[in-house]
């Protein structure tokens, strides 16, 4: 699942987060067959990996795709590629905490021809920061009562941003249009 959250773009709306945690809290259960190790380095390979699908992806299929489109896409492009120049390393790590920014932004960096060498140390920072790390936080949670709270505070947090940000976007647009506004990106 890991996997298909940070490299498939239909693997958006997977719980990656809580699943990693909740795969922590498990392992930390008494007599659980579950291997700590074995979670923390699974979960940092499966990212790491879904990242690298992702990139080459977007690298392979989507920068010809839209590039092939004449006029506005290519602008994009251009956007993206000054956009991952400058923030890409920080992007692609920052994403990993961010739901639907995970899975999306691997394929961005791989349309806007972001070095490889900066996306791979990136993604392995990510992977071991996000994947090996939420296991980790999850599993010493079990036994730590402040720490669980502050965990489920922040998932909740996050949860919540995950839902009210594209939602609050939605809105925005909806009253521009009815108020016969043009939103930005419609403009030329």
């Amino acid at each position: 699942m890991i996997f298909v959250e940070s490299g498939l773009v239909v693997g958006f709306l997977l719980p990656g987060d809580s699943v990693l945690f909740a795969a922590g809290l498990l392992a930390a259960e008494p007599g659980s067959p579950l291997s700590l190790p074995l979670l923390a380095v699974g979960a940092f390979v499966c990212a790491a990996a879904g990242n690298a699908v992702g990139y080459w992806t977007g690298r392979r299929f989507g920068r010809p795709w839209l590039l092939a489109r004449a006029g506005r896409a290519a602008r994009h492009v251009e956007r993206a590629e000054r956009f991952y120049e400058r923030y890409g390393w920080l992007a692609v790590v920052v994403a990993r905490f961010i739901p639907w920014a995970r899975t999306f932004t691997p394929v961005a960096a791989g349309v806007a021809g972001m070095r490889r060498t900066a996306f791979a140390s990136a993604t392995l920072v990510g992977a071991a920061i996000w994947g090996a790390g939420l296991v980790v936080l999850g599993y010493l949670a079990h036994d730590v009562p402040w720490l669980n709270r502050l965990a489920l505070a922040i998932a909740g947090v996050a949860i919540a941003a995950s839902i009210l940000v594209p939602l609050a976007g939605w809105a925005r647009r909806r009253l521009r249009e009815r108020r016969g506004q043009t939103p930005r990106s419609a403009s030329p």
